[in-house]
């Protein structure tokens, strides 16, 4: 599974993992992949410099890469007590309500355990970059397209590759002209924030868009056949979340959560904008079920609702209140069904896209006697 991509980045596999879990990064890293921590719940820089040492130390010199949600436009100086301020009244009843119902205790004080704030806000993602740019950083994406021109420009001075996320070929062409270097065609099958295009029919569209810039197909992407259908299509390599969450090295949380995800098929995800104001496909739960409701407020936009949920969530996933427990996670979740370490996962990997690249080059030859 090498491409010019993967072979530029010094990996093995064109595979990048995204995850939030350092153990899971480095665990990809090591099999021959790219991982990507995400940095969207390091509200404190310090908490991200300890992960990005460890990150460093068990990678045995592999690449890694790290993964920040920044808007294109900066946004300074608008803190999170103002962004409070803007919350309705009316949303903070509906929370309480919905945790009341179904018995959600308080947490205890200074038990506060969810990610508080992401790093939309300026000033923390801003301060998650000072801390990473004092590591050799293979990869630097956003969740949110391109970053910041000057944070581009930070990146390439590093020698740092920038990647952002697009739905849609229009969203790819503005990445590339901003200058990153790879786009990732993230289609609607994918976990967390994703679009309304198919990645069958986007990833194509968005190699043709951008070329001659390498993409990764995103979005349902669990298989060696399906890393070898990304690559028929011209991308080269492929983006894969949801499948690190229920490996070994992930500190998932609550077991009743691995088990919803080991349960669940591909059916059991919804779009639903109640975690962070955007579209993101998750777990479809009494929690997502209440927001999209008729008798729901409406999710409020990027950041308000982040902040909104936030404590709420932290109390779902300590108290493991199974009706409301979520997360992230996109509809390959439907081929989840087991607890495996990282490295058994790239196994099936490389072995699916050998059966895969065998079986096409059998067509092949048929097709030529």
């Amino acid at each position: 599974m090498r491409t010019e991509l993967s072979q530029r980045l010094g990996t093995e596999h064109a595979v990048f993992g995204f995850t939030p879990f350092p153990a899971v990064a480095a665990a990809i890293s090591r099999a021959g992949g790219l991982g990507v921590l995400g940095a969207v719940r390091y509200a404190d820089p310090t908490a991200l410099r300890r992960d990005l040492d460890w990150l460093a130390a068990h990678t045995d010199g592999k690449p890694y890469g790290l993964d920040v949600v920044m808007p294109a436009k900066k946004v300074e100086g608008v803190t999170e007590a103002d962004v409070e301020a803007m919350i309705p009244a009316g949303h903070r009843r509906f929370v309480t309500d919905t945790l009341a119902r179904h018995g959600v205790p308080e947490l205890a004080e200074g038990d506060r355990t969810g990610w508080r704030i992401t790093g939309w806000m300026e000033d923390v993602a801003r301060a998650q970059l000072d801390v990473a740019f004092d590591y050799p950083l293979a990869l630097l994406a956003n969740a949110l397209g391109a970053p910041p021109a000057d944070v581009v420009r930070r990146a390439h001075a590093h020698g740092t590759l920038v990647a952002a996320l697009a739905g849609s070929a229009r969203h790819a062409v503005r990445h590339r002209d901003a200058g990153v270097d790879i786009v990732v065609a993230q289609g609607y099958e994918a976990g967390g924030h994703t679009g309304e295009i198919a990645t069958m029919v986007l990833t194509p569209e968005v190699v043709r868009a951008v070329d001659p810039l390498p993409v990764l197909a995103a979005g349902g992407i669990g298989s060696g056949e399906q890393i070898a259908a990304g690559l028929a299509l011209g991308a080269q390599g492929v983006w894969l979340g949801s499948l690190w969450l229920t490996t070994r090295e992930a500190a998932l949380g609550p077991p009743a959560l691995l088990a919803k995800l080991l349960a669940a098929g591909s059916g059991d995800t919804v779009r639903s904008r109640s975690l962070t104001g955007k579209p993101a496909r998750q777990l479809r739960t009494a929690w997502t079920d209440a927001w999209d409701g008729p008798e729901g407020p409406g999710a409020l936009p990027m950041p308000l609702q982040g902040l909104l949920v936030a404590d709420a969530l932290s109390r779902i996933q300590r108290y493991e209140v199974e009706p409301l427990l979520g997360t992230p996670v996109g509809q390959i979740v439907g081929a989840l069904t087991e607890c495996r370490p990282v490295r058994a996962v790239f196994d099936d990997l490389t072995s699916g896209f050998e059966r895969a690249v065998a079986r096409l080059n059998g067509y092949a030859c048929r097709g030529a006697s």
